[in-house]
């Protein structure tokens, strides 16, 4: 049975990018050896940071004065490293779902962190409207996609203050103005390559001015001055990155991957939106064309579970929805098909007829 992946990260990669990375594994360059087994300071390596860097900067068109590294840890990390280098007092959130509520969490061990709107107390089933960025903070911080609850901030907006943002769930899904931004960072597993790899463009001269002694491996500069190379880097990641980068390349880049996320995006929420057995769980503008979240309508709350089995039966894989909120999610990024989601939308009118 073929089997259609629609898991929130680690999520689906492109099958070409799958392929030429176990190649790799197996022997790469032809050295004999596993690129599991290289060194980092390998010859045939630095090549793999130094294209990948570029094809990053190509394709989201990044200005010069921006460095683009490599780190581990995770955006989770990030939540830490970002008020790191650039908090010097106070800093702003917007409180968007879980994720930058946990971003607002690290950030207070570092300065005053002010939350300048937030929907959680509509279990975050919109991006709040009409705040207003206080001037007098050393940046805001921002969430674009929500991977849990199914929200997106699909824009580039426009503050009087540094701008940084947690791309991690829909980086390179659509064009960035990157000059917009004084730090965007990810974690790649979603729509840049496998699990281990964190991408972190960031101003260069921005850094270094918290007047903060930074311990080595949390100051972005050691990071930037070293090419990703002050300690080892995540070899098979990278490659994997590579090798996405070069796929998204090839099919378009930026702007068509945005084209066929809303492809796939207007598809499936109008059968959402058509079947009486479900709907949909936020406010039709901030839906996520990421990561697709719905429910059973209340009077079918009892077919949660038979549907579930029954799109499994189909070879849906990864669409039961956060432990955290139930119901049902599926993740179509970059990598996501036509085919996977007309496959998901064929079980839930078959499974209507049924009921």
């Amino acid at each position: 049975m073929k089997k259609y992946n629609f898991n929130a990260g680690p999520s689906m990669l492109p099958r070409e990018v799958i392929e030429n990375t176990a190649k790799q594994i197996l022997d790469f360059n032809g050295s004999g050896l596993s690129l599991m087994e290289i060194s980092h300071r390998a010859k045939d390596f630095q090549p793999v940071v130094d294209e990948s860097v570029a094809l990053i900067k190509e394709l989201l068109n990044i200005p010069e004065g921006y460095s683009v590294i490599f780190l581990g840890g995770g955006a989770s990390l990030q939540f830490c490293q970002v008020p790191c280098n650039f908090l010097v007092k106070k800093a702003a959130y917007l409180n968007t779902g879980t994720w930058a509520k946990k971003a607002m969490k690290e950030a207070k061990h570092f300065g005053e962190v002010v939350e300048v709107a937030s929907s959680a107390d509509a279990n975050y089933t919109f991006i709040p409207k009409d705040w207003a960025c206080p001037t007098d903070v050393d940046y805001l911080h921002i969430t674009t996609n929500n991977t849990i609850y199914g929200t997106e901030i699909r824009k580039d907006l426009d503050v009087p203050v540094r701008l940084i943002a947690d791309m991690s769930s829909d980086i390179m899904s659509r064009p960035v103005d990157v000059s917009k931004y004084d730090c965007i960072y990810a974690g790649a597993q979603k729509n840049m390559s496998m699990a281990g790899v964190t991408v972190i463009i960031v101003k260069d001269d921005v850094l270094g001015k918290t007047g903060r002694d930074i311990p080595t491996m949390l100051d972005y500069r050691t990071h930037v001055e070293k090419g990703s190379m002050f300690n080892t880097p995540p070899v098979v990641p990278i490659y994997s990155l590579l090798e996405n980068m070069r796929w998204l390349k090839k099919n378009g880049g930026v702007e068509a991957a945005d084209k066929r996320a809303h492809e796939r995006a207007d598809a499936l929420y109008t059968e959402i939106d058509r079947n009486k057995l479900f709907r949909g769980t936020v406010k039709e503008e901030d839906r996520s064309v990421m990561n697709l979240c719905f429910v059973m309508n209340d009077e079918y709350k009892e077919l949660e579970k038979p549907f579930l089995d029954f799109a499994t039966e189909r070879g849906m894989v990864g669409i039961k929805g956060h432990r955290s909120v139930g119901g049902f999610r599926a993740s179509c990024y970059n990598a996501q098909t036509m085919e996977g989601v007309n496959a998901l939308i064929q079980a839930m009118k078959d499974f209507e007829a049924q009921h």
